[in-house]
């Protein structure tokens, strides 16, 4: 298992990068993207050179980034992690220069008010716990931080000044990682506007998700397995990808897979087999590429043998949870007659039953082991989650400060001493623990909002397309959410920064209209 030293790097040398250069230009970045008024929106064929050029920047940038994050180590070492903010920043700066911005959806930009207050609400959270606060006011609002900040103070006598944080320079750098994936989530939202531009980010996100499987597989053979760029040191006989940690390779597939079986949907046109005789839906079915769908299908077969090699518990789990509430779904909301639902079910239950008979045959049983009673009782999950309500009950209002968890994480006995441990293997109560019921409720209310928002609009949209990528995305969310009850997804910047442009694009997916594509066709 990997220690959390791998998973995270310190924050201290990062912070003599940082310093101030990207605080200014990120802040100032945002305030554009938030304030700008473009101009009225241009067909592409009249758009300037500068904005066709900007515009294949951002979305071939976008791309790029989901294509480097996971390859070194998941992104979790320093080098990787400022790599994805500069880039962030150019795709920001190149958004700005954009004399006529892509149309957005104005069905969609009303629904963003409410979140969108959330979200700036939260980033302003930020910013005064990382400002310095009179003493006085740090002592009624939070008086755990208090006495933390003057038992440690450097000069005699109480300070005059102190932060919210207990470390403020954590807070600082953990912040400006949070707003690239903001600002990233944001850029897809304005920017990947087309039938075609949704379509090629889920297909490479289907080619990341494959390349992992196959590559994680792969290294398993191998008498000196790599993580691509590294030596493997942990896992040596689970499948990692990429990824130092098993939970986060499934994490990863997880969201893919779920995006993989909502392309499939989408292609054959499941939710409009309804309105077709049987001549049409044999056409339809070699119209849309039978040949793809079976690559597709097997696509998501070796993703899932991958999860149920790493030997993730929580990754098994979800991953049949995520086949039941595909069958659930389409069955609830299609317009089928009960024969062709019952084949629809057919169809998908044939296809995870495929995965369990592959997975028996070539060695389940260690991933079953460890669903022992033996195993979980060995599990250091519990003193994890029960040191992050202790933080949270010291600093209920406003938490400890983003970014620090491991500051006031005691070390635990390990097989080789004392360990200590950088996340609490429960995104939750770790952003709890950190960010109080203020920050937390602006976080998570802001996800969740958006999340329900795409499901209510999923709900009514009867455009077989957009119904099964939607599907796809909604699937995708639900997993990742549910793993993060478990372990620490969305503090691994390959995870987090997928997350926010599955989150992003499924939103963008479910209000697309088909006047968009007129536009395409321009």
């Amino acid at each position: 298992m990997a220690t959390p030293a791998m998973e995270k790097t310190t924050w201290r040398s990062r912070w003599r990068i940082h310093d101030e250069c990207l605080t200014l230009p990120y802040f100032l970045g945002l305030l554009a993207i938030r304030t700008e008024r473009s101009l009225p929106p241009l067909p592409p064929a009249e758009r300037s050179l500068r904005d066709k050029l900007c515009s294949g920047i951002i979305e071939y940038g976008i791309l790029g980034l989901l294509v480097f994050s996971p390859l070194p180590a998941a992104s979790v070492h320093e080098w990787s992690i400022l790599l994805i903010e500069l880039t962030t920043l150019l795709l920001v700066a190149a958004y700005v220069l954009m004399k006529h911005k892509p149309p957005v959806n104005q069905s969609l930009s009303r629904s963003l008010r409410g979140p969108k207050i959330l979200f700036i609400g939260f980033f302003l959270f930020l910013v005064v716990q990382i400002i310095p606060l009179p003493a006085s006011l740090v002592r009624i609002l939070s008086p755990a931080s208090h006495r933390f900040r003057a038992l440690y103070a450097s000069g005699p006598g109480e300070p005059g000044f102190m932060s919210f944080s207990i470390v403020p320079s954590y807070t600082f750098q953990e912040a400006l990682e949070l707003l690239s994936y903001f600002l990233i989530g944001l850029l897809v939202l304005r920017t990947i506007t087309h039938r075609r531009q949704i379509l090629r980010l889920v297909s490479v996100l289907l080619g990341m998700g494959v390349f992992q499987a196959f590559y994680g597989l792969f290294e398993l053979s191998s008498k000196s397995p790599r993580l691509l760029f590294y030596k493997k040191i942990y896992g040596l006989e689970d499948v990692t990808g990429t990824f130092v940690n098993r939970n986060h390779l499934s994490g990863y597939l997880e969201m893919v897979i779920a995006l993989a079986l909502g392309l499939i949907i989408s292609r054959i046109g499941v939710f409009s087999f309804s309105r077709l005789s049987r001549r049409e839906k044999l056409l339809r079915l070699s119209e849309k590429g039978l040949s793809m769908n079976i690559l597709f299908g097997l696509g998501v077969v070796l993703m899932a043998m991958a999860i149920i090699f790493s030997h993730s518990r929580s990754g098994t789990v979800v991953l049949v949870l995520e086949f039941l509430l595909f069958l659930g779904l389409v069955g609830l909301f299609s317009e089928f007659s009960s024969d062709y639902r019952k084949r629809i079910r057919t169809f998908l239950r044939a296809l995870f039953f495929l995965i369990i008979i592959l997975s028996v045959g070539l060695g389940i049983d260690a991933t079953l082991k460890r669903f022992a009673l033996d195993d979980l009782l060995e599990e250091r999950r519990p003193m994890y989650w029960a040191h992050a309500v202790r933080m949270f009950r010291q600093y209920p209002l406003l938490g400890t400060g983003l970014g620090t968890f491991n500051a006031l994480a005691p070390p635990f006995e390990g097989p080789a001493g004392p360990v200590s441990i950088g996340h609490a293997h429960n995104d939750y109560l770790e952003y709890a623990s950190e960010l109080g019921a203020s920050g937390f409720a602006l976080l998570f209310g802001g996800i969740l909002s958006l999340t329900i928002i795409s499901w209510r609009v999923w709900r009514t949209r009867r455009h077989p397309e957009v119904k099964g990528l939607a599907l796809g995305g909604i699937v995708s969310l639900t997993g990742i959410l549910l793993h993060s009850l478990t372990d620490f997804n969305l503090h691994i910047p390959a995870n987090m920064l997928l997350f926010s442009v599955v989150l992003s694009v499924t939103l963008v997916t479910v209000f697309y209209r088909k006047e968009t594509a007129a536009q395409e066709r321009r």
